[in-house]
């Protein structure tokens, strides 16, 4: 369930990086706040320039700080499914209090037995997530604190990655004046959040197409049970038309946001637009048919990867079909396309947040949202992985404070400014509309 207060999500993507601050009043989430920057030093959803992403995430984290008005001081981050590997594990000791009665080092005890495995040394364990309890024999138990009981087994999932990639992340966000809450699998928390109770038991996929890569997830059993990342973007239909019709990469951009479809049947032949080609004083027209069968055939491309894979493991006859998400799918026909590659059926989601109505920011709202939901019992397994014994209240207490204070701050691209002094009997939650209007300036 959700708890109450506040939690803050950072998304470090190829073309953006994404912070949102949610506010959670009687388990109902409030977004006050979003920081939206240019990526930079992120190749395919690889950090490649530590210095360059630790500015872009300041950037980010400023302007949400600015329309929240608290200072941020630790997140959620997301991170990406290049190389996961999900396993299954298994934990069983004996209760060792005098009473019987399971406490919570006693799950932390099962959840550490679990993780008894040989990890290659070019990856690290992300996470644990427990799945079910077993008291004594009998079985299904989600919560074990406070039974009677001998022997507990734990059953769960163990998420492992390559220590380069999450060493880099941790450490841009440290490097940025942060401290992190919780490693959050992005796949995990896009099919937890954005699909009903009814598509994660019965099966469905989810296609999430950034700027620079493609992962696919297979949510089942109300399990992560498959990912896949295909290196190919949004950015890269860009590159396509900037390469086909020879001009820059920012008027390409613009081309494909002001023109673009990636269903040529839906667009006109004589519908032309002007575009600036590189080496000619005067702009060429170029239709609209054309300009949709560049972009269809990159699209058919990552579409066709992602269909590859997943017939590989039969997941396109699960009923659920398949869900598109992120910046790139909110381009015009890039459901009908899909529909026709998987022939199945294929749904765009789009976040219902007042301000935030686009797929771009389905991963930063699913990072924050996942972790507010995350359960004791959560909180107490992946201390066997961390070491920490800290409260998760007193973690989430910690992550914002009212006060901003910029004694110290390597971003100098932008000014910033206070936020005007709030009267005392004014909550943040009134500050909504406020804070809205301005959201991405």
């Amino acid at each position: 369930m959700a708890k109450t207060g506040m939690y803050v999500g950072l998304d470090i993507g190829t073309t953006s990086v994404k912070v949102v601050v949610s506010e959670y009043v009687e388990n109902q989430m409030n977004i006050i706040g979003v920081g939206n920057a240019k990526s930079e030093g992120i190749n395919r959803g690889i950090i490649v320039d530590i210095e360059k992403t630790v500015q872009a995430i300041q950037r980010a984290v400023r302007q949400a700080e600015e329309k929240a008005g608290i200072q941020i001081r630790s997140v959620s981050v997301g991170v990406p499914a290049n190389l996961l590997e999900v396993e299954n594990c298994q934990g069983m000791i004996a209760v060792n209090n005098d009473s019987k009665e399971i406490t919570d080092e006693d799950v932390r005890n099962v959840a550490s037995a679990a993780l008894v495995r040989s990890v290659p040394p070019e990856r690290q364990i992300v996470t644990i997530l427990p799945q079910e309890f077993t008291v004594d024999g009998f079985e299904g138990i989600k919560d074990p604190r406070g039974m009677i009981g001998v022997r507990l087994e734990m059953f769960g999932l163990v998420f492992t990655g390559p220590k380069t990639i999450i060493h880099n992340i941790r450490k841009c966000v440290e490097k940025a004046g942060l401290t992190i809450n919780e490693m959050v699998i992005t796949p995990l928390a896009l099919t937890e959040t954005i699909l009903s109770d009814g598509e994660r038991d019965f099966g469905t996929i989810v296609i999430d197409i950034g700027g620079g890569q493609t992962t696919t997830a297979v949510m089942h059993d109300k399990q992560l049970k498959f990912t896949h990342v295909n290196q190919e973007g949004g950015e890269y239909v860009t590159k396509d038309i900037s390469t086909v019709l020879n001009t820059s990469f920012n008027n390409a951009e613009a081309l494909k946001i002001n023109y673009g479809d990636a269903y040529p049947e839906r667009t006109s032949a004589s519908e032309e637009f002007p575009v600036d080609v590189i080496g000619k004083s005067e702009p060429v027209k170029v239709d609209e048919r054309y300009l949709a069968e560049i972009i269809e055939a990159r699209m058919e491309q990552i579409f066709g990867k992602s269909k590859e894979v997943l017939d590989e493991i039969d997941a396109l006859s699960l009923p659920g079909g398949v869900v598109l998400t992120g910046g790139a799918a909110s381009l015009p026909g890039v459901v009908d396309l899909a529909q026709e590659i998987f022939e199945t059926n294929v749904k765009l989601y789009v976040p219902n947040h007042m301000g935030l109505r686009n797929p771009v920011f389905t991963n930063v709202i699913s990072i924050v949202d996942y972790s507010a939901n995350l359960n004791e019992v959560y909180q107490l397994a992946k201390s066997a992985v961390t070491g920490e014994k800290v409260a998760p209240q007193a973690r989430q207490e910690a992550a914002v404070s009212k006060e901003i204070h910029y004694e110290d701050t390597s971003v100098e691209e932008e000014e910033y400014h206070d936020e005007p002094e709030q009267p005392a009997g004014e909550s943040v939650k009134d500050r909504v509309k406020d804070f809205f209007s301005n959201i991405f300036d």
